[in-house]
């Protein structure tokens, strides 16, 4: 019975990631959006670097 309820929880405890990476791309999208809007060279770079290291940290998680 332990062993179960372990699994489950790690498999929600993934699923919260999963979603908070999510989450958290849709935002640096939205800024990314929004800094190309105002011609923001710095927030466009900073917005970039983020939605690269979230793509990296979903393709070590998914791999």
């Amino acid at each position: 019975m332990r062993q179960i309820v372990k699994i489950i929880r790690k498999v929600d405890i993934e699923r919260q990631y999963r979603h908070m990476l999510s989450l958290e791309q849709d935002y640096e999208l939205a800024s990314l959006s929004q800094a190309l809007k105002d011609n923001d060279a710095t927030e466009i770079v900073r917005s970039k670097n983020r939605l690269k290291a979230i793509e990296l940290e979903e393709m070590a998680y998914y791999s």
